[in-house]
Order: structure tokens, then C-alpha cells, then sequence
């Protein structure tokens, strides 16, 4: 199959859907299915990339020419950094600087970090400033790039609450978001509107996925299967002057009972493309 060349936002997927495919399966399938992007969670085993076989010194340029031979972009490389666990700050920003330069090397636009968890109250505030300090640290590297450092709205900073004042301490333009749009509408009933009118912004990157939620659990399903609104998301993105890409992230890796990655990827650039068809913007 082959996406439409008409589309307002590019599409890409991240390597969290398919955790047992080689890097060449990744790039094969990402052409069939229709995708312009990639973006990088975890490949051939690897979940540092920086380790990862296709991004190692003696591999780097035959990937690069691999990629821009298939007209494929590097979207985003999603790293484990994250800030809440003072003692371990020193070595996630070192893990974080080592995927700026990589980023910079493969023309990827930006790396994702976490906040993540904020245990009580009464640290509430000292885990916020430790996030924006983590960011500003890695902003800092990532000044002479052409990188950004987008924070997701995941674990405790997908509540805007918590996210907003991380955001205004890092006010710097290598520091943005990244719109998990699932996570403040599903764990925090957060109305997408109000999310997005508050995130616009700085929301560089957008993740989508879908589900259904019973009394006792959140059931991932295939895009369009759920009770996400996304048709809603696209028209918030669409009217507010969204430039960016749309990135499917599958979590088959941390959930091996959902759906096969040849089934939901596929699935994906089909609503895709019905959805993008209904814009009024």
C-alpha cells in the first residue's frame, strides 16, 4: 500500500511496534506500509540507540544514505532520560547530550525525554525544578543543533498541572513538547481542548494511539477501534497551525498481547488518511 501524497501531516511510527523486527524489516515495511518517518525507540534489541548496531560508528553513514535512498526521515529518538530520581540526573543527561549528537548526525529534528513520577505533594515542587533544570541542561548541548528536547506529557507530567510550570521554568526554544495526546485525556480526564489551548505553543511532536477503558483496566486497541476522539485531536491540531508530524506509537514491546505490528501499523495510515480527508481547516 502507499500513503497519499496529499496529506497535511506526515505520519510515522515508533519502533516500540515492532520490538522483533531487524532495522532492515523497519525501513522495508515502513515503505510498504505508506510512513515518511521513523522514530526510534529501541531497535534490534537495543534500547540505547547510541549502542544500537545501525547507528554505531562503523554502520552510521550506510544507514544515512540507506534512509535518504527510501525517502525516510528520522522523526524523533526517544530516549529513557528522565529527572525525577535525583541521584541519577548526572547520568541521564549524559545519556541525554549522547542522542543530541546522534540526532544531529541523522537529521532528526528532536529527542524525547521523561519528567516523570512525582511521588507526593511535599516533592512536588523540588521535581518539577529538577525536570526543568535536567531540560535546560540538555538545551543547553543541543544550542549549537538543530535539535530540541521535547518532554512528554507521560506518567505524572501527562496532568497539565504539572507539566505548565516545568514548561514556563524551561523557557528556552531547544525545549518543547511532546503531545502524548492519550495520557491527559485517558489517566486524567483532561478535554483534549483545553490540553492542547494550553500546550499549542510548544507542542512540537504529537503521539497518538487509542483505547478502550473499562472498570479495570486501559485496553490498547488499533487506531479507530477506541473511544479517542481523534478526529477531534486533528482538528484542534489543524486550526491551531500544527506543522509537525503524526507519530503512531504501538507499545507491542511493553504490551506483547496487542495487536501484530503488520495488522496495527497498516491500520494506522488508513484512518490516517480517511481522518486528514475530513479536515475543515
Amino acid at each position: 500500500m502507499q500513503a497519499s501524497t496529499n496529506l497535511r501531516y506526515p505520519l510515522a511510527f515508533t519502533t516500540l511496534a515492532c520490538p522483533d523486527w531487524s532495522w532492515e524489516q523497519i525501513v522495508q515495511k515502513a515503505v510498504e506500509y505508506g510512513y515518511q518517518g521513523l522514530e526510534l525507540r529501541g531497535v534490534e534489541g537495543e534500547m540505547d540507540l547510541t549502542r544500537s548496531a545501525p547507528f554505531t560508528a562503523s554502520r552510521l553513514a550506510a544507514t544515512k544514505r540507506e534512509l535518504q535512498e527510501r525517502n525516510l526521515s528520522i522523526v524523533c529518538l526517544d530516549t529513557s532520560v528522565r529527572f525525577e530520581r535525583a541521584e541519577e540526573i548526572s547520568r541521564n543527561i549524559a545519556e541525554g547530550k549522547r542522542h543530541i549528537d546522534l540526532a544531529e548526525e541523522l537529521g532528526a529534528p528532536y529527542i524525547r525525554v521523561f519528567g516523570d513520577h512525582i511521588e507526593n505533594e511535599q516533592v512536588r515542587e523540588q521535581i518539577i525544578q529538577q525536570v526543568a533544570d535536567g531540560l535546560l541542561a540538555l538545551a543547553q548541548h543541543a544550542h549549537n543543533t538543530h535539535v530540541q528536547v521535547l518532554l512528554e506529557s507521560h506518567g505524572d507530567f501527562a496532568r497539565i498541572a504539572n507539566l505548565l510550570p516545568v514548561l514556563q521554568a524551561a523557557n528556552d526554544p531547544q525545549v518543547g513538547v511532546l503531545w502524548d495526546v492519550h495520557h491527559p485525556y485517558r489517566f486524567f480526564a483532561e478535554p483534549l481542548a483545553e490540553t492542547y489551548q494550553k500546550l499549542k505553543n510548544r507542542i512540537k511532536h504529537v503521539h497518538l494511539k487509542d483505547s478502550v477503558r473499562s472498570a479495570t483496566e486501559v485496553r490498547y486497541c488499533p487506531l479507530g477501534e477506541g473511544d479517542v476522539p481523534l478526529g477531534e485531536v486533528l482538528q484542534l491540531l489543524a486550526s491551531g497551525g500544527y506543522q509537525g508530524w503524526l507519530s503512531f506509537e504501538w507499545e507491542k514491546r511493553w504490551h506483547p498481547e496487542i495487536e501484530e505490528p503488520e495488522i496495527a501499523l497498516p491500520g494506522f495510515v488508513r484512518v490516517l488518511q480517511t481522518l486528514q480527508g475530513q479536515l475543515t481547516n
